[in-house]
């Protein structure tokens, strides 16, 4: 029999996770220089915790069951669990709250779909207890400073409002809603134009679907709906939002993304309330998304004992997205970081080399030092094994005797 990982698992290999903590320590940099904190939350939750008030849909999750019968659920994402630690655990902490995360998380693969990733990495923040275009603003221009940091160029912010989408889909009946809304968040035309919908809903659902473009016309577009008072509020925040943004990409020198303005981006989890966004690449073949958040100012009032809320915007990166986009730019590691030492005992002096190479360890905390374990003496031989390893410094420990040091060459 030949044992593999489950299916929708895979291992990361030494180099893998090079790369991968190359990723992370980048995002870390950035989320440290804003002031964010790292928190880290359970792998598994309660699933009512996941399923409250519908922030997470259950077709999502990855089930398990405990010995006393209650129903638990591997993280399907980070933010429901933040806001669910924040909201009890966290109660009384002052706000603005500013969390980060580094984790996996655990996503169900679709009926049929059995070589569907079902685990993934990710990497993110949460600010916590301030709403407002400033907190917009504070958050996508920590997600330009991100992707700057790690050397990506040419990539595009998707901007949507899922506030104002909601409430632009209120006019379809009961019904019928879910259907628009989902094949509008799959911009699936032809499912809209089969759906049982009167000629003047069916135009509506089709001129939502291409709501899309350069902001100021998007924004004038939309702007010429008979909207209410509600709704133009909610349009002229987001305009705000959009200016300020754009103000600070020029003033702070830094390099802007294209920016289009799309009311028919629908994340797929459904706790958003105001903007909503996605940053794409278009580097190799076709787009890829980096990194995807909103805001949600309900979600943590979800898992208050007395259902205080508090207001929340955040984004994820896709750890493999990153990886993927970022290969091809030959920035990443080619090779797992070197041994710096090697140290041969002589004689079978395990004891006296142990403790030179800890020496070595303690003088230089960064250092990587191996120990010979074969058994293997011979000076040519531990010579052509340190340089096939790229390792450049040799210890010859005798037990009584001085080290003997040899810096070898190409």
């Amino acid at each position: 029999m030949v044992y593999q990982p489950p299916v929708g698992a895979r291992d990361l290999f030494p180099l893998d996770v090079a790369q991968k903590r190359w990723i992370e320590d980048r995002l870390q940099q950035v989320f440290h220089s804003w002031g964010y904190h790292r928190i880290i939350t359970s792998t598994l939750e309660r699933l009512d915790t996941l399923m409250a008030g519908g922030a997470v849909e259950r077709s999502t999750v990855l089930q398990l069951q405990d010995r006393e019968d209650e129903a638990l659920g591997l993280r399907p994402e980070l933010t429901a669990s933040i806001a669910r630690a924040a909201a009890t655990r966290m109660a009384g902490v002052a706000y603005p709250q500013r969390l980060y995360y580094n984790a996996n998380v655990f996503r169900r693969a679709s009926r049929g779909d059995f070589k569907r990733q079902q685990e993934f990495y990710q990497a993110g923040v949460e600010l916590l207890g301030v709403g407002g275009v400033g907190a917009d603003a504070e958050v996508l221009l920590l997600l330009a400073d991100c992707i700057t940091n790690l050397g990506l160029t040419g990539w595009s912010l998707v901007l949507g409002d899922a506030g104002l989408t909601r409430s632009l889909l209120s006019t379809f009946p009961d019904s019928q809603r879910e259907h628009v809304r989902r094949a509008i968040a799959h911009l699936n035309r032809m499912q809209l134009e089969t759906l049982p919908l009167s000629p003047e809903l069916k135009a509506r659902a089709l001129f939502l679907l291409d709501l899309r473009g350069r902001p100021e016309d998007v924004l004038q577009q939309v702007s010429s709906l008979d909207l209410d008072s509600a709704q133009r509020a909610t349009v002229n925040t987001l305009k705000a939002s959009i200016e300020l943004l754009q103000a600070s990409f020029a003033s702070e020198h830094r390099i802007a993304p294209a920016l289009v303005l799309d009311l028919s981006l629908i994340q797929t989890f459904d706790y958003y309330t105001g903007i909503v966004f996605e940053a794409i690449s278009s580097h190799g073949s076709g787009q890829r998304i980096l990194a995807q958040g909103g805001r949600y100012d309900q979600l943590l009032g979800l898992y208050h004992p007395q259902g205080l809320t508090a207001p929340g915007i955040g984004f994820t990166f896709n750890i493999e997205d990153l990886h993927q986009v970022l290969l091809p730019t030959q920035q990443l590691p080619q090779d797992t970081p070197p041994i710096d030492w090697l140290v041969v005992p002589i004689a079978n002096a395990y004891a006296a080399a142990f403790a030179y190479a800890q020496t070595i360890r303690d003088a230089t905390p960064s250092i990587r030092v191996e120990v010979e374990l074969s058994g293997e003496t011979r000076a040519d031989a531990v010579r052509a094994t340190a340089r096939d390893r790229s390792i450049r410094q040799i210890a010859w420990i005798s037990a009584d005797a001085e080290p003997e040091l040899e810096s070898l060459t190409d």
